[in-house]
């Protein structure tokens, strides 16, 4: 994975699925023949295993496995119609396709493995947990510091309150050197 995969390796490999596996739909087949039988529509077709967060995703499912036989996933529409999901493709031929297809061998599948591709969106998935887990540490920091220099104002007061000089400096102190760390 991680490799470009070209237009030639897919339409070998579309050909190839379709003369190993009967399909459950067999207007899903018409729909791979029809994307295998334009460039333009290939270099747009990815092979994925993962199709969270894609905004178009065609699942197929193949008679050897009990899944659903097809749906067609655009912008979080979900469709079983495959003229739909034509339709879509033929409209808007500049549009990334991402297949995943479902059948007993997809695991261990050379065939599948040689033009599979990872999701593009699970890198921005990570990118934006890591940032949401930093701004929860920035969050929880400031939180805590707060804390700190509050109950050291209450201290401070309440050293005031009965006249201890010492305790107040060394309050005062420590108040002083929180204030200054992370400003």
């Amino acid at each position: 994975m991680g490799e470009v995969i070209t237009i030639a390796e897919k339409k070998t490999f579309i050909k190839w699925f379709i003369e190993k596996y009967d399909l459950q739909n067999r207007e899903a087949e018409w729909l791979l023949q029809y994307i295998a039988s334009s460039d333009q529509l290939l270099e747009r077709v990815h092979f994925i295993d993962n199709f969270r967060n894609l905004p178009k995703t065609i699942l197929i499912s193949t008679k050897c496995v009990q899944m659903t036989p097809f749906k067609f996933y655009k912008n979080k529409r979900v469709t079983s119609d495959v003229e739909k999901a034509f339709l879509d493709i033929h409209h808007n031929p500049r549009e990334d396709i991402y297949i995943g297809l479902f059948f007993k061998e997809r695991t261990t599948s050379p065939e599948y493995a040689s033009v599979l591709e990872q999701n593009p969106m699970d890198d921005t998935k990570e990118t934006i947990d890591a940032l949401v887990s930093l701004q929860a540490e920035l969050v929880l920091d400031y939180a805590l510091k707060t804390y700190r220099i509050d109950a050291l104002k209450l201290k401070i007061d309440r050293a005031l309150d009965l006249g201890d000089k010492k305790a107040f400096e060394e309050l005062s102190n420590k108040l002083r050197e929180e204030m200054e760390l992370g400003t």
